[in-house]
């Protein structure tokens, strides 16, 4: 009678015009207690993940294989924005975490080559195989993040979202992304990130150390220095805040590429 009942409150809504109550993705809960398991809050701030750890649970590492299955399975093309978002952010990061865990140990993921012998990009990571085919097309971590995420979405926000198993790069969140918080998720995301030393470093002389994220993607933040610094402090709490209102001047970029590996 419950079910009966929910199933009319749906539809009741959908002739409604309204849009029905988004669901989470069963396979997401396999996912969230792998991230809980693995991923570890550390004091300076950043996420980190016990490969070591986590290559010595074969139960575990079947069960990241199963998930990124269940997502391939799917069809992202008809699904919400926001649903869909958060699918194409899992799936990258649950192929990136698979791509580590599989050749653990690493100093870091750059340590780990595409194919193509003739592909001078392939000796700079693992970025370029095609490791998943998701509606009868075959993706990269690099085609996903930049034939799907940044040109589908148009939100410099997923840039907080994907993580590439670095130091330097936004935390890897100990959950999936879904679609009844993404908004607020990605807020807070580019919060931690923007206000730790690692997205903005204040230099002496009004100057700036910013991550090599914001100058490799400049087009999603502005396109400019100052479209930067305005993405910044839309982020910024406000001692770094104060600092971005005073008009500094972006003087250096960087990225720490080592492994976000737990000490």
């Amino acid at each position: 009678m419950q079910r009966r009942r929910a199933l009319a409150a749906i539809c009741t809504l959908v002739f409604a015009g309204a849009a029905p109550p988004a669901f989470a993705d069963p396979s997401d809960a396999a996912f969230d207690a792998l991230l809980v398991r693995y991923v570890v809050a550390s004091p300076d701030g950043v996420n980190r993940v016990d490969y070591r750890r986590w290559k010595a649970a074969p139960g575990d590492v079947a069960s990241l294989d199963a998930y990124i299955r269940q997502l391939a399975a799917r069809t992202p093309s008809k699904l919400p924005r926001d649903d869909a978002f958060a699918f194409w952010c899992n799936l990258y990061n649950a192929i990136t975490l698979k791509v580590v865990v599989d050749r653990y140990p690493v100093a870091s993921i750059r340590d780990i080559m595409s194919d193509g012998l003739f592909d001078p990009k392939a000796y700079t990571g693992p970025w370029r195989t095609k490791r998943i085919a998701v509606e009868n097309r075959s993706y990269s971590l690099d085609d996903i993040e930049n034939e799907v995420l940044r040109p589908v979405f148009k939100d410099p926000r997923v840039h907080y979202a994907v993580s590439c198993a670095s130091y330097g790069c936004p935390n890897l969140r100990n959950k999936a992304w879904t679609a009844a918080t993404l908004g607020s998720d990605l807020d807070r995301a580019a919060r931690d990130y923007v206000n730790h030393p690692r997205g903005v470093t204040v230099l002496a002389g009004n100057r700036l150390r910013i991550s090599s994220i914001y100058k490799w993607f400049a087009d999603d933040f502005g396109g400019t220095d100052a479209g930067k610094i305005a993405h910044l402090r839309r982020y910024a709490e406000p001692k770094l805040a104060a600092v971005l209102a005073a008009n500094p001047v972006i003087g250096e970029d960087g990225y720490d590429w080592s492994l976000n590996d737990v000490k």
